[in-house]
């Protein structure tokens, strides 16, 4: 089976831009966005022998998720127990699948000079609990925008980018905590030299430089590990500033 997940900073935007074209030639069994910017209502996908669903926030135009998925999942769920404490931003899908729990999640930025990185670490906590207790039941997908470089090979410039968001010290503790609870970076463990990219500012010629950031992952359960056969990053597909990823499996 093949799961894609794209971070498409506005779907409207990229359906001028290929999006449908990638979409039918990827001939995923699911597909999760990032940062729809939807309300519903706003799109209709013709996308035939696929289910949709759609997860958006109260703020018009930010934020916001979807999945595609060609199997009817048995239960969806948005978000969070704990909702009184997070805004609505229509960040996190949860589907269940008869093997397999699969989170679709578009990760909180920690903004300028890390102001908002106190509820990011609030949001990564309740995540990281969210995930374990689906891996008690059944093995977990998690995929997604997760805003976080967690090592210096998962960005062009380490050194320059150390206290911005997505690359701060605090951050990158809240990803390898998750990794130390029994779940795996797909992409880093089956290629653990490669410096490659999913994101790239619009600033600066970044994309064309490749001067990017590897912020968007399939992270898996241990137990589910053996059975993925590629993790990649389609850096040559364009239409938004992130690329999608790709995780592959046997299951």
């Amino acid at each position: 089976m093949k799961l894609v997940s794209w971070n498409v900073n506005g779907l409207r935007a990229v359906l001028n831009k290929g999006f449908m074209e990638f979409f039918n030639e990827i001939d995923a069994d699911v597909v999760c966005l990032q940062e729809t910017k939807m309300q519903p209502g706003q799109v209709e996908l013709d996308m035939p022998g696929y289910y949709q669903y759609f997860h958006s926030g109260e703020r018009k135009g930010y934020s916001s998720t979807a999945v595609f998925t060609k199997k009817e999942p048995l239960n969806i769920s948005y978000d969070f127990e704990n909702e009184v404490d997070h805004p609505k931003e229509g960040r996190v899908m949860t589907l269940e699948f008869d093997d397999y729990y699969l989170v679709n999640a578009y990760v909180p930025n920690s903004k300028e000079k890390l102001a908002r990185l106190d509820y990011r670490m609030f949001f990564e906590d309740e995540l990281r609990n969210h995930l374990l207790k689906l891996n008690e039941k059944k093995p977990v997908v998690y995929c997604g925008d997760l805003n976080v470089a967690k090592e210096e090979i998962d960005l062009k410039n380490p050194a320059s980018n150390h206290f911005n968001p997505g690359f701060s010290d605090e951050e990158r503790q809240k990803m390898r905590d998750l990794l130390a609870s029994g779940f795996v970076d797909t992409y880093r463990t089956l290629y653990p030299e490669k410096a490659e990219y999913s994101w790239w500012s619009y600033r600066f010629n970044a994309r064309m430089k490749n001067i990017g950031w590897r912020i968007d992952y399939f992270i898996v359960s241990e137990r589910l590990m053996q059975h993925v056969t590629d993790s990649r990053i389609l850096g040559e597909v364009m239409g938004s500033d992130h690329c999608p990823v790709v995780l592959e499996m046997n299951l």
